[in-house]
């Protein structure tokens, strides 16, 4: 059984916007991208081109499956634009948002003896769950399951993160 990722972030020297559009021979059972692959592409339409790219490599009653973080924009202050979501002796992990755009940029701060630190910064486009949803019927796909985790935990509005399985219908449906 062939499986593999749909939209990873650096294949073959392209980023993660050309392997949106990227196109393999053959149709297979299954699709994925975990943890946050797809807010790696850092426009909806790139997002879109992604799931219809998985759609079309699906076999018939194939599945597609994200796991992706829930934006954490209820515990962002008012009149804020950032969130400590990590800290430690050490390390210092905030995220800033961009609502207009429904960006963020994840900051990991890495200090040891002395002044300097290291500095790491990843964008991302954050999508809710209701976004991917119509991405995903956009592809002609359908919502089979939502979960909080791969341990199947139930998907709730406290869960700070899910895994989506969206399925392609038998052929004739």
């Amino acid at each position: 059984m062939r499986q593999g990722g749909a939209c990873p972030g650096k294949v073959g020297g392209q980023g993660a916007g050309s392997a949106a559009h990227r196109d393999r021979a053959g149709q297979v059972p299954a699709r994925y991208l975990v943890y946050n692959t797809i807010s790696n592409l850092l426009g909806q339409d790139e997002q879109v081109a992604c799931f219809r790219n998985a759609a079309r490599h699906l076999a018939p009653g194939g599945r597609f499956v994200i796991e992706l973080e829930v934006p954490q924009l209820r515990r962002v202050p008012p009149g804020q634009d950032a969130l400590v979501f990590w800290s430690e002796p050490g390390y210092l992990g905030v995220d800033t948002y961009d609502v207009v755009r429904q960006h963020l940029v994840s900051n990991h701060f890495r200090f040891g003896e002395g002044r300097a630190a290291r500095v790491f910064r990843g964008p991302h486009r954050y999508a809710w769950p209701a976004e991917l949803d119509l991405m995903a019927r956009l592809a002609g796909l359908d919502l089979e399951s939502r979960h909080a985790d791969w341990a199947g935990t139930p998907f709730t509005t406290e869960s700070p993160s899910h895994v989506s399985v969206y399925r392609r219908p038998p052929d004739g449906q």
